[in-house]
């Protein structure tokens, strides 16, 4: 600039015109002017860079802090989710039902009963519990009897597997035809010896791998500890001698228990064909007996072979059985049970055989969808003492309308309890005309 200035006062002592001094001046001062504003550009372009790193940075931590809070309340959402399923799940589901039901009778050794034309009775009411809490299975059921009240089934279960199920309660003993070895109301005669739709008290499981069914049970004793007779199962209560023996007189029953029995089962589910499935099985149950200070310990088995079959719209039931009760007491000659608050007798060894057939016809006739027609025979024979056979047939018909389901049925027995005496007696034979009507609900 000083050299500008230099120059400008040069071309003035020269001669030179003032306009052309000052024009060189203004060219040297916006060339200041300019490199200042680009300084000045530069610097606020630096500032407005710092300004947007420094917004990027807050927006970049906000996003964080969104990312996060997104990230709590997603698992808060989860939390309550799973919160809410557990709770629907601890909430109890129970199915409440139950039956009513009435028999009418006419026997043939019942001449009052005859002369009235038969006898019409209460027989049970009941109460059913069923359903699930919190994955815990639940099943219970109580009945009233004119003459008695008492537990039927009381059991929770859990399912480990679709294949698995551990149960532990008052539960059906795994023996035989299951559920029942009949197909008409007064059962088999091995309902009457304890071998058929028996409840006991202990910790079962159920494993059903493909075709297999394995069922294998530790009971502890009977659901009411074997001191009672007042129960729905055939339950030991001691032991006896023959009336003719003269000990009898001079000692009377004894008592004894069944306890620590462990039961085994397994069946095989075979499709033949589209019609037709067989599930041949076997069963054994071994028991301890435990008495009092005057006797009756002692154990005991009993084992069998079945076998089911259903062809289209038939039913076959077969099933051969044996059993013993070896008692301490070399004198003992009768078992003891008690059920539906009487006490009734049997052999401490036996062998049976069960065969039962049906036939179900669906209809359509009002309320009446069903039709069963069918024949249970049993056989309790070998009986230890040379006490006589006993025999039981029940010729009859089952009909389902809604929510009633009736049996009519004919049972001829001999030696048979509730029909002929008992298993001990030589009482001749007997039969029985029954109408069973139930309310299911």
């Amino acid at each position: 600039m000083k050299k500008n200035l230099l120059a400008a006062s040069i071309a003035v002592a020269l001669g030179g015109t003032p306009l052309l001094a000052n024009t060189a001046m203004a060219d040297d001062m916006s060339a200041a002017t300019g490199d200042q504003s680009t300084q000045q550009i530069l610097r606020e372009l630096d500032q407005l860079k710092q300004r947007v790193e420094r917004l990027q940075s807050d927006l970049d931590r906000e996003r964080a802090r969104n990312d996060e809070l997104a990230e709590k309340q997603e698992e808060a959402s989860e939390k309550a989710s799973k919160a809410e399923e557990l709770a629907e799940a601890a909430k109890p589901s129970i199915d409440v039902g139950g039956a009513v039901r009435f028999n009418y009778t006419v026997a043939d050794n019942d001449d009052a009963g005859k002369d009235r034309g038969g006898d019409l009775n209460f027989d049970t009411f009941r109460l059913n519990f069923d359903g699930e809490i919190g994955g815990v299975i639940l099943s219970a059921e109580w009945r009233w009897y004119e003459y008695m009240s008492v537990i039927h089934h009381a059991w929770v279960g859990y399912e480990f597997t679709d294949d698995l199920m551990a149960r532990a309660g008052i539960f059906q003993v795994p023996f035989g035809v299951l559920p029942y070895n009949s197909h008409n109301f007064y059962f088999s005669s091995l309902y009457y010896a304890g071998l058929e739709d028996n409840y006991d008290f202990g910790i079962g499981t159920t494993y059903t791998p493909g075709d297999w069914r394995f069922d294998l049970a530790l009971l502890k004793n009977d659901e009411r500890g074997g001191s009672s007779t007042e129960s729905y199962s055939a339950n030991v209560v001691g032991y006896n001698y023959n009336d003719t023996d003269e000990i009898a007189a001079d000692n009377g029953a004894k008592n004894t228990q069944a306890v620590n029995t462990l039961a085994a089962r397994a069946e095989y589910d075979y499709q033949v064909n589209d019609k037709l499935t067989l599930k041949p099985g076997a069963s054994l149950k071994y028991g301890q007996l435990d008495g009092d200070a005057s006797g009756g310990d002692g154990d005991y088995y009993a084992a069998a072979a079945h076998l089911v079959a259903d062809y289209d719209r038939w039913n076959v039931q077969l099933q051969y059985t044996d059993w013993e009760y070896d008692l301490d007491d070399p004198n003992a000659e009768f078992m003891n049970y008690g059920y539906y608050s009487g006490l009734y007798t049997g052999p401490l060894s036996a062998q049976a055989v069960t065969a039962n057939v049906a036939y179900t016809l669906p209809v359509e006739w009002g309320p009446v969808s069903s039709l069963s027609f069918y024949n249970d025979y049993s056989l309790i024979f070998d009986k230890n003492a040379d006490f006589e056979d006993t025999y039981m047939n029940v010729t009859g018909m089952a009909v389902s309308a809604g929510g009633i389901y009736a049996y009519f049925d004919v049972i001829n027995g001999e030696n048979q309890p509730f029909v002929a005496n008992g298993m001990t007696s030589d009482g001749g034979q007997n039969t029985i005309f029954n109408i069973n009507v139930g309310y299911y609900f």
